[in-house]
């Protein structure tokens, strides 16, 4: 069989003919077969699918007519635009392809029916009708082809729009921009601002599979976040209502990934825990094991380091009373006199938490009482000793 059929020119004429008649119908169809589309046609949806209608008919007619026979590999423009367009719309109203794929498959099934009956009452031989079956819903694979790269196209410019837009949100909400400039960004971006935002600090490889996991509001910033070293490699996260209770289910999301995770925070005021989190982050403070680095655990380090020069002077200070022993009695004396005071002086808890005799914390604490005298019963020289002898105190 060739690959193209010849239509008489009664046959073509026949069918001009009917094509009004051909394209009401096949409306009418789709109306009552895809409810999807039942009331579509009253407005402008409706004109467009209409005006989609004639405009395929038309094409398969051209196509059907050309000179030297038709051939359903041939594209034909104006049919394939509006095809294009009418995925596009369907991807601006919401809705995905399956309403249009279904009302393709209608208008092939009523335009075959109709036209075929008019070709062959024109005269058409039946030897031409098998191929003419497969020329129609072959052009109908290529409106319906058209129709999903329209689709597909929309949802790709749509989300990288979306996309541009979150980022600027993200990129003010790090800078701590007023609620008069974050409020018509969160707008433009499609953005329902949540009651709290969580900062989260992660490796760029990691953070596609964590954001899976969470409030599909979350804001991911990649392109050079603020005070980050592009060297790095991290995401910022900006993760909507995981305070309070939720934390827990966040920080189970973020296990394994090398998170660092700030506090929760007012959305407006997220740039607090972005910071906080930049800070740990900076400190070089590690998790124990794959959990994430929950900042809200290590709040006495935070605040201790805040300002390393102080610190370093204050346990000069407060420790200068061990400089002449040697580092060994140093260190054994130091952790001895921190379990004292955090354990206020209960003798058998220091003893057990030191793997120790209560008589050798006995036997310490009477030497640090010796180098120390009347100070260690000094409001102001314990808290000195107390924040001296805090998280990770370096052995001097």
């Amino acid at each position: 069989m060739s690959d193209q059929v010849t239509f008489p020119p009664s046959v073509v004429a026949a069918m001009q003919a009917q094509l009004p008649a051909v394209a009401e119908q096949t409306v009418a169809s789709i109306v009552v077969e895809v409810p999807s589309y039942a009331d579509a046609f009253a407005g402008q949806m409706g004109r467009a699918i209409s005006n989609a209608v004639q405009l395929a008919l038309g094409g398969f007619l051209e196509l059907a007519t050309t000179a030297g026979g038709a051939d359903a590999s041939r594209p034909i423009g104006p049919a394939l635009e509006g095809a294009y367009s009418l995925g596009r719309g369907e991807a601006r109203s919401g809705r995905s392809m399956d309403a249009l794929l279904a009302a393709y498959r209608v208008g092939a099934r009523v335009s075959w029916r109709h036209m075929s009956d008019t070709a062959v009452g024109a005269g058409l031989s039946v030897g031409a009708l098998a191929r003419f079956a497969e020329l129609v819903f072959a052009y109908i694979d290529q409106l319906s082809a058209a129709s999903v790269a329209g689709h597909t196209d929309e949802l790709e410019t749509t989300g990288r729009v979306r996309r541009h837009h979150r980022e600027r949100l993200g990129a003010l909400l790090l800078a701590g921009r007023p609620l008069h400039d974050l409020t018509p960004a969160a707008d433009r971006a499609g953005w329902l601002p949540p009651r709290t935002l969580t900062a989260v600090l992660l490796p760029e490889v990691r953070a596609r599979g964590a954001v899976a996991l969470l409030d599909p509001r979350t804001l991911q910033l990649d392109d050079d976040p603020p005070g980050l070293d592009p060297a790095l490699e991290l995401s910022v996260l900006l993760v909507p209502d995981a305070g309070e209770g939720a934390r827990v289910a966040l920080l189970r999301a973020l296990d394994g990934r090398s998170a660092v995770v700030g506090p929760a925070r007012p959305w407006t005021a997220v740039a607090g825990s972005y910071a906080r989190a930049l800070r740990a982050l900076g400190l070089g403070l590690r998790a124990t094991g794959p959990a994430p680095l929950d900042t809200e655990q290590r709040l006495p380090e935070l605040v201790l380091r805040a300002d390393e020069d102080a610190l370093a002077d204050l346990r000069a200070a407060a420790l200068a009373p061990l400089d002449g022993l040697t580092p060994a009695t140093r260190e054994k004396l130091a952790a001895t006199l921190r379990s004292w005071l955090l354990h206020h002086g209960r003798r058998e808890q220091v003893a057990a938490e030191l793997f120790v005799h209560p008589q050798t914390v006995r036997y310490r604490m009477g030497q640090l009482r010796d180098l120390y005298g009347d100070r260690l019963e000094d409001p102001q020289t314990v808290l000195q000793l107390t924040i001296a002898l805090g998280p990770e105190a370096p052995a001097r």
